[in-house]
């Protein structure tokens, strides 16, 4: 009885190492791509906010309750028209006394000015002192003085009566109105702010946040394509006009404020309106190019060429030159060695489909739009055929995948 289940254990086990053995043997099915020449564009991409160019707070000088309101949210208004008026009974009645005022040190004047005149003719004829004509010469300057000052108070008055007609200094859109009628605003150290107007419309910018990585590629003039979700469908066009040095942290990621400038004619695009931002850094015209899927694969069971990472896709450091008098591929780059005229970073490796059998070629490459990468140099052509993956979704591994072991 024993015997009998030994033998059938046996069995088991022989059954189970030929299953094992036809499933390791089953043929790999690669999923390629053609290598191809085509046009590149090298964008680089944020988010930001619509602002108008140019956006003015309209404040008040002077404290007091809101009388009267001329405009809304987004009247048209032109320059020094009135938006609104406050209370001025308190600044008018300020400027009544500062008129009595100047009226009294005016009497007090002339009068002081009619005795130093009777004071020289009476020190003339030897009938007072010399003190007493210094004095009266000092009262008549004294009280012209008194009369400057009180003038003073009065133009003060009158300019802070002046205050409480709110005018628009510039002509635009009241796009925020931040008071309403019946409402006292305070002019203390800090000036509130009552209406918010955009100068024009028609001129707008986008303060977008760009990461530091990012912000040494992109220059002044370079242009810009952006979308809004209002307009899903439609590509806006500006410029950068701006790489602000001020650098904004948070969470220890730094990025730049790059100012683009838009042309709004119809004024379709609103303030506040989220961009989506591609900066165009190049646009290059029938280039060898790469599908970016090929950079992150590498086949099941294929080590990377002897001397480099095991990640596919890295350096594998100094590019080998090809034998001498071998052929190299029509329309193929040659790998350049080391050397200050060498283009493009660290090689890499691309897998190429060929007899049915993946093989690592090294490249090195240029710009990327995301789903392509421009080769500057490798032994790649046109119409060679990479994988980009395995069928099925099996096998295959992206740079840095960790490789799991079965035991």
């Amino acid at each position: 009885m024993m015997h009998g289940r030994t033998l059938a254990a046996s069995a088991s086990l022989l059954a189970l190492a030929l299953a094992a053995g036809c499933s390791g043997s089953k043929k790999v099915e690669y999923l390629t791509a053609a290598v191809a020449r085509s046009d590149l564009t090298v964008t680089v991409s944020a988010t930001g906010t619509l602002n108008p160019v140019t956006l003015v707070n309209v404040g008040t000088q002077v404290s007091g309750t809101v009388q009267t309101l001329n405009v809304d949210y987004n009247s048209r208004v032109q320059q020094g028209a009135v938006l609104a008026q406050l209370d001025e009974r308190t600044y008018l009645a300020a400027v009544h006394q500062s008129d009595a005022n100047v009226a009294s040190a005016t009497a007090s004047r002339d009068l002081a000015q009619a005795n130093a005149q009777r004071a020289e003719g009476l020190f003339a004829k030897g009938y007072i002192a010399q003190q007493d004509l210094d004095t009266a010469r000092q009262l008549a300057r004294s009280s012209s003085a008194q009369r400057d000052l009180a003038l003073a108070q009065l133009d003060r008055d009158r300019t802070n009566l002046g205050y409480t007609v709110i005018r628009s200094p510039v002509s635009g859109v009241v796009v925020s109105r931040e008071v309403d009628v019946g409402q006292t605003v305070a002019a203390s150290f800090q000036t509130p702010t009552l209406f918010k107007i955009a100068q024009d419309l028609a001129k707008m910018q986008i303060d977008s946040s760009f990461a530091e990585a990012d912000v040494g590629r992109i220059r002044v003039d370079q242009p810009v394509h952006f979308t809004v979700d209002a307009f899903p469908d439609r590509v806006f066009n500006g410029a950068v006009r701006q790489v602000r040095l001020n650098p904004t942290t948070v969470q220890n990621v730094v990025t730049y404020d790059v100012v683009v400038g838009v042309d709004n004619p119809d004024q379709i695009l609103l303030p506040g309106m989220t961009a989506y931002v591609n900066v165009i850094l190049s646009e290059k015209k029938d280039v060898l190019t790469v599908p970016n899927a090929a950079l992150r694969f590498r086949p099941p069971g294929v080590e990377p060429p002897a001397g480099g990472p095991p990640v596919a896709g890295a350096g594998f450091g100094p590019p080998q030159r090809p034998a001498a008098g071998a052929a190299r591929p029509e329309g193929a780059a040659p790998l350049a060695g080391p050397g200050p005229g060498r283009r493009g970073g660290a090689p890499r490796a691309v897998y190429v489909l060929r007899d049915g059998v993946p093989v690592a070629v090294q490249v090195r490459l240029g710009g990327t739009d995301r789903r392509s990468t421009e080769v500057v140099e490798g032994e790649l052509k046109a119409g060679d055929q990479v994988i980009v993956g395995v069928a099925g979704g099996a096998g295959g591994t992206a740079p840095g995948a960790p490789r799991v072991r079965m035991f």
